[in-house]
């Protein structure tokens, strides 16, 4: 049985991505950020869920190292802890910058970091980012500057990772949506077409096809998932 990690998984493509892989048979360890969301979750066997304040680098740590001692082998992680924020650079100042580095960043680092580690020690894993495509896209980004520059990062990490375990089966992928057809976009956004966004149900298929044993060929992987959005 292999186990992951779902950060994030409360949230509405958390719980998907952890309905996903729970009906493929994995031991799922997901974090939610208050103790209230864990009544989000319908009781499984196979699930763990845990309260992890993951902009703490030192609490973040202690939960990975007690997963894996838990475990002994964490097979994939799927980081999807974040948030968003609207703003050009003359309405974006630094503790914005920083509010968007701290939940789209260092939440992710924080568990990579004792992670990447054990993987390296094993000899195999996956951890996956989501990105963005205003991350990738200055037409996209200019109107969102701390959002699309603190995503920015994670392409750049997975990069130096890759570098790092070249030759390995030791692989970090980010995959980056355009626009998730959730609830709130939809309120937000009430004159669009939803049909040309990304469901996430999508993305969970795409992550589970990443941490399976057919994508073991990938490398260096980035995964835009764009529709027609």
């Amino acid at each position: 049985m292999k186990t992951v990690i779902i950060t994030g998984a409360d949230g509405n493509l958390g719980i998907a991505v952890t309905k996903t892989f729970l009906d493929e048979g994995y031991s799922v360890i997901a974090t939610v950020i208050h103790d209230a969301a864990k009544g989000n979750f319908i009781s499984h066997p196979q699930l763990e869920v845990q309260v992890v304040n993951l902009t703490n680098e030192s609490e973040t740590t202690t939960f990975v190292e007690s997963a894996i001692e838990k475990y002994k082998k964490i097979d994939a992680a799927l980081l999807l802890v974040g948030g968003f924020a609207m703003g050009d650079i003359a309405a974006t100042s630094g503790d914005d910058l920083k509010k968007m580095y701290s939940l789209n960043f260092e939440t992710a680092y924080h568990v990579t970091r004792p992670l990447f580690k054990h993987m390296k020690a094993i000899g195999k894993g996956r951890i996956v980012f989501v990105g963005s495509r205003p991350a990738l896209n200055a037409t996209d980004g200019k109107s969102m500057i701390a959002y699309a520059l603190s995503k920015s990062l994670l392409f750049n990490l997975a990069g130096y990772m890759n570098e790092e375990t070249k030759g390995t089966n030791v692989v970090t992928t980010v995959v980056a949506p355009s626009t998730l057809d959730t609830p709130v976009n939809r309120e937000a956004m009430p004159s669009a077409d939803p049909s040309k966004w990304v469901k996430p149900q999508q993305i969970a298929d795409i992550m589970k096809f990443i941490c399976s044993d057919t994508a073991d060929v990938l490398r260096e992987t980035v995964l835009k998932v764009y529709n027609n959005a």
